[in-house]
């Protein structure tokens, strides 16, 4: 099991649930097997996914299977002369797909009556007179299926025609349920819905056979699901152009495939520079022949691009002075969506994406939307209710809401996320239905403040999870549309959002490991599949800390809590491993792989250490260390090694097919818009007296010796964590030297004792705790060289009590207690409510939060639900507790809160989000540190009373709240990003 997923006691539970899993699972795989040998025909209702449902394809003969390619020929492909054209490209797609699996090209033939001896019949109902003639002679019962939305039934049959001998049957109950059941054979088959946007091979089998039962699939739980296209360039633009000559339906008939092949129907097009329905007039009859609802953005209503104004309008985009004409273009952009199925966006924003004018009110935009619907209802002639329409409430448009303007019942309100992906406002629990429901709009990808984020993929799916849960439990379910910026590279991200929004009912959070996995297993196979699942979770993690965009040599500490280079280490540690794995890997699969795995991963351990090593560049400059020429030549190669990265994507990678889309720039950010190129952090070089001159440093401290008039004193070191502690000795001239360095007391031991420094030496120490005598110690370390001698502290914690190995708990070491949310001692339930560990969330271990999300607020008193972390304080008096959790805004208008408390004193209670609403959502307010930062830490002080044993007791109140981290300021807190690593506790304890 990867380590991410779960730790201690949470890693136990895990195991246990996956033995059991695995036990059942194995139980249904006999009697299946027995089903089939009884010549048992089965049915089962598959889970909406089939990244995780169980296969109805098999590679080997299996008895009553259908052979959809055996003894070297495929089964025909047939189809109804009558059939839907989008259909029948999608069975054209089918018949291309075997053949690359198997090597064995179906015939495709479109007729009434079929005449191959085996046969995959493809028709939708009401549609195909093939279909429609099997349920009328009662050979195929459809009534799961039948007026259902985009479902499909996909099953064997014996004898459905004269001449035939079997057929494998694939019915659907609108065009895209026969659709979306072509392309599920294709995936089960071997083909990955990425094969071409990420260069996925197809898997090779020279036999396909479907196992004899009927497998109906939907209906989708979420109405409308699809992407964005958004901030496309200067990447997907400049691909796009020279692959294809731009925005035109060559391009876009790559993406209606894609999304097709996702279960996704739903699509906002390429909008920046670009105008679909204009560019090429193909676009639209082809999304429509495709099956594509289109829609237009948030700030472009009346399916017209913003663009299109540019080009054709007239006036200002102003309806106070320019409505007349307004009303006119926008009539056009109705009249030219004629009878295709789309989304209306009403409503009017500024401009350019930007808020309408400052005179702008509620009254207005009620005259807006009124007369736009009147323009509807007039070009189309049908009932104004029956035509989608959405309100985008995006950005200052949801304060319209908020101040109490209503749009009619049949419109859906698409409510947004704050473009961080936290979400903004959300209906009541208890909220009434409306006929025209509710959306979201969500974001893998962002051009505005506090800082663009667009070149690679920052976000968790676990994040997505949890606020899309959020969405859905509270009752938006009618359309999730996600801006995914260039499509590549969020190809991960898009597959979970897409999987997700088509049955939210079937993930749980632990379900968020296992989606890893599987879709490892399904682009790369099953041999690399756990380390390729714990490469994506980990490398999002490190990603969704900050964005590259707003890295900086001085985001982590380059002296607390060696944070800075742990983060180093931890990224050229999974680089390494991703290298590894690509080296190993069949040839075929390298450019896939590249593209989905090691290319964010070496690009952003690149970057990342390129930042540090800035930062170590200065620091040792300003202490004249010898070293810090070398690191700003690592500096410029970690510069260089970023371009050669970029190239290599761009002209390389599979003979340059991604030529342009690592275009964007990423480095040198001095506000929130991107460079025009990438710049280099600055750097320092200095210049060396030709005499050795010795320095000494030390770990937790910026200062340097001789040069500091303070004491030099080390980190303690305590017997519970038994950590080790550094020294750096390090030359200020050109010429070596020799030092040696001793411990005041035998149970101190240092590495090395001497040594000859040409620029610098770590030097490591460490304490014989068999016998080193009880107590609180102070031990100097003398450093000799150069004709000086500088004499450093340790302080060494070694108390007779609590003993190490009866610790209940954590304990406080070094001035301060770290805990990691999942650590808790106990864990107080009440129903409904229960805490739910979500594995991976966050930035350094996972979360907790408490389910079910519409759960009524708790007072935090009694045997109410509450985290319970029991702690060993050596410390007395009054704590600084700072609390760690997602940056989760106040979805329902009152701030999220909670209460924190220690033993039986009365709870504080605390408000998350204590600002006025809009005011979080100012550029120079706490949301532009929330988010930056990804993490909300609000702190309060509570009273631990005596030395000893205490519980810190975290109260649920409001759902919502997702906790990650506490740490505990008993006066020694240092400054990190992070925070400090995790406290010692014992294990056992943990519950």
């Amino acid at each position: 099991m990867s380590s991410y997923m779960f730790s201690h006691t949470e890693f136990s539970r895990q195991a246990l649930s996956t033995y059991l899993t695995t036990a059942l699972y194995q139980m249904l795989l006999l009697a299946i097997c027995i089903l089939l040998v009884s010549g048992t025909i089965y049915s089962q209702e598959m889970n909406g996914t089939s990244e995780t449902a169980q296969s109805y394809v098999v590679f080997q003969e299996a008895d009553g299977a259908f052979p959809l390619v055996a003894e070297g020929k495929s089964a025909s492909i047939i189809m109804s002369s009558t059939e839907y054209a989008g259909v029948v490209r999608a069975g054209e797609d089918l018949q291309n797909d075997i053949e690359k699996v198997s090597g064995f090209r179906p015939q495709l033939s479109r007729e009434n009556a079929p005449s191959a001896q085996t046969a995959v019949i493809i028709g939708t109902i009401g549609k195909s007179g093939l279909i429609d003639r099997l349920i009328d002679e009662g050979k195929l019962n459809v009534t799961d299926i039948r007026n259902q939305w985009e479902t499909f039934l996909i099953q064997t049959i014996e004898k459905p025609f004269p001449g035939v001998n079997s057929a494998l049957v694939i019915a659907g109950s609108d065009k895209r349920g026969t659709i979306y059941g072509i392309y599920d054979l294709a995936k089960n088959i071997g083909v990955s819905p990425w094969y071409y946007w990420a260069d996925v091979p197809v898997k090779k089998h020279a036999a396909l056979y479907v196992l004899p039962g009927s497998y109906k699939i939907g209906p989708p739980k979420v109405k409308y699901r699809g992407i964005f296209i958004n901030d496309e360039a200067p990447a997907l633009s400049g691909w796009a152009h020279e692959k294809f000559g731009g925005f035109n339906h060559q391009f876009y008939e790559k993406v209606f495939e894609l999304i097709l092949r996702l279960r996704g129907n739903y699509l906002w097009p390429a909008m920046w520079g670009n105008a679909f329905n204009v560019d090429d007039t193909l676009n639209p009859k082809l999304a429509d022949e495709y099956g594509i609802v289109m829609g237009t953005s948030h700030h472009e209503p009346m399916m017209r691009a913003w663009k299109e104004w540019d080009r054709f309008g007239e006036g200002p985009w102003n309806y106070q002075k320019n409505d007349s004409t307004l009303r006119e273009y926008w009539r056009k952009g109705i009249e030219r969506m004629n009878d295709y199925e789309s989304i209306v966006t009403l409503g009017m924003r500024g401009d350019g994406d930007e808020p309408m004018s400052e005179d702008a009110n509620i009254a207005l935009l009620k005259r807006i939307v009124s007369d736009q619907r009147e323009i509807i209802r007039e070009v189309t002639g049908e009932d104004i209710t029956e035509i989608p329409q959405v309100w985008a409430l995006y950005k200052e448009v949801q304060k319209y809401y908020d101040d109490g303007m209503r749009v009619p019942d049949d419109v859906t309100l698409l409510f947004a996320d704050d473009n961080w992906g936290n979400v903004r406002r959300l209906p009541e629990a208890d909220a009434e239905p409306r006929e025209g429901g509710y959306g979201m709009y969500y974001h893998f990808d962002y051009v505005g403040g506090p800082r663009n984020y667009k070149w690679l993929n920052t976000n968790q799916i676990e994040r997505v999870w949890e606020q899309m849960h959020l969405t859905y439990e509270h009752g938006v379910k009618r359309i999730w549309i996600v801006n995914v910026g260039d499509i590549k590279p969020m190809e991960f991200p898009i597959s979970f959002f897409l999987d997700y929004a088509w049955n939210p009912e079937k993930y749980d959070a632990k379900d968020l490991p296992v989606y890893y996995r599987n879709w490892a297993t399904n682009q790369f196979g099953a041999k690399y599949a756990d380390d390729i699942a714990d490469i994506l979770a980990k490398y999002t993690k490190y990603n969704s800390r900050r964005t590259p965009e707003l890295l900086s040599p001085e985001t982590y500490s380059l002296v607390h809590y060696r944070e800075a280079e742990t983060v180093v280490a931890d990224y050229n540690r999974l680089a390494n491993r991703a290298n590894e794995i690509y080296n190993e890997m069949p040839e075929e699969y390298k450019a896939a792989f590249y593209q989905l795995v090691l290319h964010p991963v070496i690009a952003c351990a690149n970057l990342n250490e390129l930042y540090i090593t800035a930062g170590l560049n200065r620091l040792y400059a300003s202490q004249g260390r010898a070293l810090t020429d070398s690191l700003a030549d690592r500096v410029k190669a970690l510069f260089n090694q970023d371009a050669d990265i970029t190239k290599y994507y761009n002209k390389e990678l599979n003979d340059g097919k991604w030529s342009h889309m690592m275009d964007q720039t990423h480095i040198g950010y001095t506000y929130w818009q991107q460079p025009e190129q990438n710049n280099m952090p600055e750097i320092e070089t200095i210049s060396l007296p030709k005499p050795a001159d010795m320095g000494v440093a030390i770990e937790g401290s910026d200062n340097w010796w001789p040069r500091s008039d303070k004491q030099a004193t080390l980190p303690t070191i305590d017997k519970y964590n038994r950590n080790s502690r550094y020294v750096e000795i390090f030359n200020r001239g050109k010429s070596p030297f020799e030092f040696s360095i001793k411990p005041g007391k035998p149970w101190i031991s240092v590495s090395p004792k001497t040594a000859t420094v040409k620029k610098q030496q770590r030097v490591r120490v460490d304490v014989s705790w068999d016998i080193a005598p009880a107590g609180l110690h102070e031990v100097p370390l003398t450093i000799e060289g150069t004709g000086k001698t500088i004499e450093v502290g340790t302080k060494i914690v070694n108390p007779r009590e609590p003993e190490r190995e009866k610790i209940e708990g954590f304990v406080e070491t070094n001035g301060y207690v770290s805990i990691e949310a999942p650590h808790r001692t106990n864990s107080v339930e009440k129903a409904p409510v229960q805490w739910t560990v979500v594995p991976n969330l966050g930035r350094t271990l996972s979360a907790v939060t408490p389910f079910p999300v519409t759960a009524s607020p708790q007072s935090p008193e009694g045997d109410n639900p509450h985290l319970a972390y029991r702690i060993y304080f050596f410390s007395e008096g009054e704590v600084s507790v700072k609390v760690f959790t997602s940056p989760t805004l106040k979805y329902h208008n009152e701030g999220l809160r909670y209460a924190v408390s220690i033993d039986d004193e009365e709870p504080q209670v605390i408000n998350m989000n204590p600002n006025p609403y809009y005011a979080d959502l100012n550029y120079d307010s706490l949301w532009n540190v929330w988010v930056a930062n990804n993490i909300n830490i609000r702190e309060t002080n509570l009273n631990i009373g005596k030395s000893g044993y205490h519980v810190l007791k975290f109260w649920m109140i409001d759902p919502g709240v997702v906790l990650q981290k506490i740490v505990i300021d008993t006066g020694g807190l240092k400054k990190s990003y992070l925070g400090p690593p995790e406290s010692f506790f014992r294990r056992e304890t943990v519950r």
